[in-house]
């Protein structure tokens, strides 16, 4: 058991290469990500997802509403919902946790 800096990690990344796992827990996988710009819609059918916003802000576009995530706050994507990440204005720190069999997972930018 050891503590986790996640500032350090976050210095320690090189732009926005993809998902950098820092740890588990019963079956979950903890993951910070970098992100900048629009993303492609994505759903997971099997398990909720819980996103954290540590830095910036980010807007959580679903097909029936819009919902603006900013820093300190989190919002859990439930099973089965579309949803599509968009961060117009700089880069955005998160913090994920999903089932392990999502690990492979990676947000998509929109072309």
């Amino acid at each position: 058991m050891e503590k986790i800096n996640i500032s350090q990690h976050f210095s320690q990344f090189q732009g926005f290469s993809g998902p950098e796992v820092i740890g588990e827990m019963n079956g979950s996988s903890i993951k910070l990500e970098k992100l900048q710009g629009e993303f492609d819609w994505q759903q997971h059918d099997d398990k909720d997802e819980l996103l954290y916003v540590i830095k910036g802000r980010l807007l959580m576009m679903y097909h029936e509403r819009n919902i603006w995530v900013e820093a300190g706050e989190l919002i859990v994507i439930p099973k089965g919902v579309d949803y599509k990440i968009f961060v117009p204005n700089g880069e955005c720190h998160t913090l994920f946790i999903e089932p392990n069999q999502h690990l492979q997972a990676k947000l998509r930018r929109c072309s």
